[in-house]
Formats: C-alpha cells, structure tokens, sequence
C-alpha cells in the first residue's frame, strides 16, 4: 500500500482527474489549498518589501493505491508536464505506509 500525493493550480482540476481515471485509481480524496511562492524583485521599485509572494489557488489530490497503479498515474503525469505545463507543473509524490487499519 502507498499515499500518492498530487498538487497543482486549480486550473488543472478536471486533467488532474482524467489522469486518475487512466491510472484506475477510482478512489481519491481532494482539498483546496493555497500555493505559495516567494520571489526576488530585479528593480527597486519592485522591490519594496525586499521579496514579495504570490499565491495560487491550489489542489491537493491523496489516494491510498497499488505501486502498479502508481507507475501509470507517473508516467501520465510527466506526459502532462511535457506536453503542456512546463509553468505550473503537476507534482506528485508518494510514501509507503508501514502500518494500516482497513
């Protein structure tokens, strides 16, 4: 058993869920959440504030599945990227669990 954990801008919602659907993970829990990323200003007059934030709204997209599964979601996910996302990539991660209750 393993977490798959995906991110990416909201924008991407519905991509996100056909990529599920092509790696059979029928299964899987959302949350809005709000992307954060700091940058440097080049001039001073951007500069005001030393660094200044964007913010994104954001997915996050977790699912308990099968490693095969996984191999699948991945490969979707970096067709993805390639293809039409190079900005705002799809990020996913994923962790093995030691210990479940079912």
């Amino acid at each position: 058993m393993k977490l798959l954990l995906i991110t990416s801008v909201s924008e991407f919602e519905k991509e996100v869920c056909k990529l599920f659907k092509k790696a059979e993970i029928l299964v899987y829990s959302t949350s809005d959440i709000q992307g954060q990323k700091f940058f440097v200003s080049k001039t001073i007059q951007d500069n005001w504030f030393s660094a200044q934030r964007n913010s994104h709204d954001s997915k996050l997209y977790f699912s308990f599945t099968t490693e095969d599964k996984i191999d699948v979601i991945f490969k979707e996910v970096e067709a993805f990227n390639a293809e039409k996302s190079k900005s705002n990539p799809i990020k996913a991660i994923v962790l093995d669990i030691e210990k479940y209750i079912n």
